[in-house]
């Protein structure tokens, strides 16, 4: 009779469970590989956000084309971040977690939303590269909120992977 591990050797009738990847160093806190993956689909929306914001900026005005750009791209933020950040793939409860991204979004708005005010209260004439600017910077305290609402409350189930 073979031994379990000639068999392994062979692949002869050996049935493997999902393969666990091993981190070392930094990359074995789940908090730190979901970070870095957060930052990458969070450059792939900002940009699509600021391109939409520029684009529609002259026919809408400031406020509406940050809201405009910000509700647009929440969809397609959810969904990465559900699958790509959270590595979460089924289907069930997907229509709540996007409906929860709209929360989150519309947090993300009035945080924006009032940089813009500010912005246009200090600088009635700021033009829309000053307004781009504006929405950068408080998009990444935004962000910072975005995670952590995405963490803890409506991906929880997900925080350790």
């Amino acid at each position: 009779m073979e031994s379990q591990l000639e068999q392994q050797s062979r692949g002869a009738g050996v049935v493997r469970g999902p393969a666990t990847r091993r981190y070392r160093g930094i990359l074995r806190y789940p908090v730190v590989r979901q970070l870095i993956r957060f930052t990458g689909v969070g450059i792939v929306c900002t940009v699509t956000s600021l391109a939409l914001y520029a684009l529609s900026r002259p026919w809408l005005g400031p406020q509406p084309a940050n809201a405009a750009a910000l509700i647009v791209t929440s969809f397609m933020n959810t969904a990465l971040n559900r699958r790509l950040t959270f590595k979460i793939t089924e289907r069930r409860r997907m229509k709540r977690d996007h409906l929860n991204g709209l929360i989150v979004i519309l947090v993300a708005l009035l945080i924006t939303g009032g940089s813009l005010a500010v912005l246009h209260w200090l600088r009635p004439d700021a033009t829309v590269a000053d307004e781009l600017w504006t929405t950068t910077l408080s998009g990444f305290a935004a962000t910072a909120v975005r995670f952590t609402m995405l963490r803890h409350w409506i991906f929880r189930r997900a925080r350790h992977r």
